[in-house]
């Protein structure tokens, strides 16, 4: 009987070795979301590492997370350090490249629980009044999440992780634009008024 169950467990074991190896290489992760406020406003919530803790779901894993930021101030060459408990990990972030109102490049480093080198990237594109933005992280897929990935998909995982976001950045930059918005129009009406 033991020797049975061994040869059934090392069938299976194979069998999910051998369907890791085919598995791709590399991966991506990508969700958008329509935000009602213009690129450039929605950018700096994004160019700034600052700013991430209003709407990034990261930041909320652990309240007592450090964090460090060196490098630049914001954009190109500004560094964001972290290490938390163990849903937050650590890690760090550095912004590789920025087109301003369009696109934000980073170099994402996860050092613990599990060490990762991976590219994220926001896109961000006008439509009318609205702006399409589009969150993605990309890299190469060692064998070991290679096995993983037959458990559980990465792509439902983090893209969740990704649509939470993004429905938090909707929700600070729509608020934002609608102030804005009611401001200019009550400076209009001022203006308005003082004329007449």
């Amino acid at each position: 009987m033991f020797y049975t169950i061994a040869a059934v467990v090392g069938i299976l074991l194979a069998a999910v070795l051998g369907f890791a190896a085919t598995k791709p290489d590399t991966f991506r992760v990508q969700r958008a979301k329509s935000i009602l406020a213009p690129p450039e406003q929605i950018f700096e919530l994004i160019d700034d590492f600052h700013r991430w803790g209003s709407w990034s779901p990261y930041e909320k894993l652990d309240p007592a997370m450090k964090k460090t930021y060196t490098g630049a101030a914001n954009g190109k060459g500004s560094v964001y350090e972290w290490a938390g408990n163990r849903k937050a990990g650590e890690g760090r972030m550095e912004i590789t490249d920025t087109i301003p109102a369009s696109k934000v490049t980073i170099q994402l480093d996860f050092l613990k629980p599990f060490e990762g080198h991976n590219i994220a990237e926001f896109t961000l594109e006008a439509t009318g009044d609205s702006t399409k933005v589009t969150w993605a992280m990309y890299g190469p897929q060692s064998y070991h999440m290679k096995i993983m990935t037959i458990f559980f998909s990465m792509d439902s995982l983090v893209g969740k992780e990704f649509e939470a976001g993004l429905a938090s950045m909707k929700a600070i930059a729509e608020t934002q634009a609608g102030i804005e918005k009611a401001g200019s129009h009550t400076n209009f009406s001022q203006r308005s008024v003082l004329c007449n």
